[in-house]
This record gives structure tokens, C-alpha cells and sequence, in this order.
């Protein structure tokens, strides 16, 4: 049977317009009746009608996340401090993983402003999302150009890209390869590359840049892909622009017989507590994924707060490389 607010009156002996009050914290009411409504709403576990309050003007204290997927350490990390940080802030969260798949989300976008969200995170990687552009809800981007008027937080990728790079240059490496994704979407992630480039021409050295397109999504390929760079080219080094890469070359290796660091230096990205825990031999460079939260979720309520204030286009956050045993 469905509580109504009528039911939250009777148990509670006040009229439905004091509940109403009290759920919308409007009016001068006692503590007392305030308790009352309240133990009423808990003893019948009564939801307000949050798009009935959106509908009235009110915030209905919901917060959108669209990210590719939270099976990626990274992304699940990120996520659950998201959600974490909302919560201690009275809002709730709406997870919708979109990885890959361009139309799922449009769909979710759609879903979340028909729901009346107060506002958005979103951190997927998809093509051509040109409905970012026509939403004025407030949103913000991690590491993801979306629309002039969206701000982007992120680390500092060309910095990281070049940090990891430096890192290998001086443990004597001259032939240093890098995994990279297609850098097909217009992310500030490609900077990792771009770092990783301009590393190598200030030590004069030549790049070897090897790409995962879009197709390649699979792990069969990618494991294919990494046997065959690691067959064919006679690399002393490599960078990948994602831990998870870098845990697959680590496989690869001892399929092949490949040791590392005896004959492969190598290095990761993104330094999330999982990896640190259960992969701490894994030499990475480490993006601070709290302080990452703290801020998206800081610049996401002062856009509710204050839809006027000017914001950055762009925030980046230091990064570090967390020395390993693979280099």
C-alpha cells in the first residue's frame, strides 16, 4: 500500500498542510510538531515526492552521475566519493554507467532532466553528445570537453604524461613506448600523450605510440594487441596510460618470459587504492582522486547555488608518480 502524506497526518495528529510544511521547511512551526512529523514519516517510511517538489520550485536534492563504468577501479573509486560527499551534503544519487554506447547516454541525460536532477557530473567518454549544449541544468565535466559553458576538472594529464615519460628517461631508457586509447573524443586525457611527446623530444628520442581504437574494446584483443608490441618491437620501456593496460602487459610479460623490470620498465596511470593495495609492485603515476570529488562537487553547488557565478573552463589537479617495482 502507498504512504501518503494524509496517513503521515492522521499519525502524527497534525494536519496535511503542517506535514507539507515540515517536508518543505516552510513556515514557523515548534520542534515539537516538527519531531512529531518526523517520527511519523519513520514509522511509516514516507519518501517525499521529490518531482512533486521540483514541480512546486523546490530542489529535489538529486544529483546526476554519468560516467563510463564503475567495473574500472578509477571510475568506481571516483564514483563512490562522489556519492559519499553528496550524501554528507543532503543529496542522493542517480548512477548511470554509459560506457561505449553513445544513445544510452542521451537516454540518461533525457531521464535525469525529466526527473528534474539539480544537477549533473559527467565523466563518460561517448562522441557527438550535442545535448550537453542545449540543457541549462548545471553540470559539470571530469576530464571531458563537453560545452563551452560546462567547466572541466580533471589531473593534470600533459604533466602526468610528461612526469611518466621523465621517469623512465632517467632510469636510462631511450626506447620508450606508450599504450594509449584512440583519443578519438575531444578529452583532456589526450594530454597524457601529448606530455609523453614532448618528454621524449626534449631528450631527443624517438616515439612509438601505440593505440587501442575504439573497436578494440575487448580484453582478447588488447591482449593481442599488447603480445604483438611486445613480440615485435624491441621496446625498453613502456607507459600506459591506464593502470588497468599496464596490469595486461604485466600478464603478457610472463606469457612471454618478458621480465620487468630485467628487460621491460613500465608504468601506469591513475594510482587508485585498489592498485595501491593489491598491486603495489606496479610503478604509477597517482591522481588524487578525493580531492578530485571534493572539487566537482564543490563546483557543481555553487552552479545550483549560484547559476550566475563565473566558474574556470578548466581546474587540473597535481599529479605524482608513485614509485613501483616495475621500474
Amino acid at each position: 500500500m502507498t504512504i501518503k502524506l494524509t496517513d503521515v497526518a492522521k499519525r502524527a495528529g497534525v494536519s496535511p498542510t503542517t506535514v507539507s510544511r515540515v517536508i518543505n521547511n516552510y513556515g514557523s512551526l515548534s520542534q515539537k510538531t516538527i519531531d512529531k512529523v518526523h517520527v511519523a514519516m519513520n514509522e511509516l517510511n514516507y519518501q517525499p515526492n521529490s518531482l512533486a517538489r521540483s514541480l512546486q520550485g523546490k530542489n529535489t536534492q538529486l544529483i546526476g552521475l554519468i560516467f563510463p563504468t564503475v567495473a574500472n577501479p578509477f571510475f568506481g573509486e571516483l564514483v563512490e566519493k562522489l556519492e559519499t560527499k553528496f550524501f554528507e551534503r543532503g543529496y542522493k544519487s542517480i548512477l548511470c554507467n554509459s560506457a561505449n554506447n553513445s544513445e544510452k547516454e542521451r537516454n540518461y541525460l533525457k531521464m535525469l532532466a525529466a526527473n528534474k536532477v539539480d544537477g549533473i557530473i559527467a565523466g563518460a567518454h561517448n562522441l557527438g553528445i550535442k545535448e550537453y549544449e542545449d540543457y541549462v541544468l548545471p553540470i559539470v565535466s571530469f576530464d571531458r570537453a563537453l560545452a563551452n559553458s560546462i567547466p572541466i576538472v580533471g589531473g593534470d594529464n600533459f604533466e602526468g604524461g610528461y612526469q611518466a615519460t621523465e621517469h623512465l628517461v632517467a632510469g636510462g631508457n631511450q626506447k620508450i613506448g606508450i599504450i594509449t586509447g584512440s583519443n578519438a573524443s575531444n578529452s583532456p586525457t589526450n594530454e597524457r600523450l601529448s606530455g609523453y611527446k614532448a618528454c621524449l623530444k626534449e631528450h631527443q628520442l624517438q616515439e612509438h605510440v601505440f593505440r587501442f581504437e575504439a573497436f578494440e574494446n575487448s580484453l582478447a584483443l588488447k591482449k593481442m594487441k599488447i603480445k604483438r608490441i611486445l613480440t615485435e618491437e624491441s621496446l625498453d620501456a613502456l607507459f600506459c596510460t591506464d593502470d588497468l593496460t599496464a596490469l595486461l602487459v604485466i600478464n603478457t610479460c610472463e606469457e612471454l618470459g618478458i621480465s620487468i623490470p630485467g628487460q621491460l620498465k613500465l608504468i601506469g596511470y591513475d594510482g587508485t587504492t585498489f592498485i595501491q593495495n593489491f598491486f603495489s609492485h606496479l610503478t604509477t603515476v597517482v591522481q588524487p582522486i578525493d580531492d578530485l570529488a571534493e572539487l566537482l562537487v564543490d563546483l557543481l553547488l555553487q552552479r545550483i547555488t549560484h547559476p550566475d557565478k563565473k566558474l574556470e573552463a578548466l581546474y587540473k589537479l597535481p599529479v605524482r608518480v608513485l614509485q613501483g617495482q616495475t621500474t
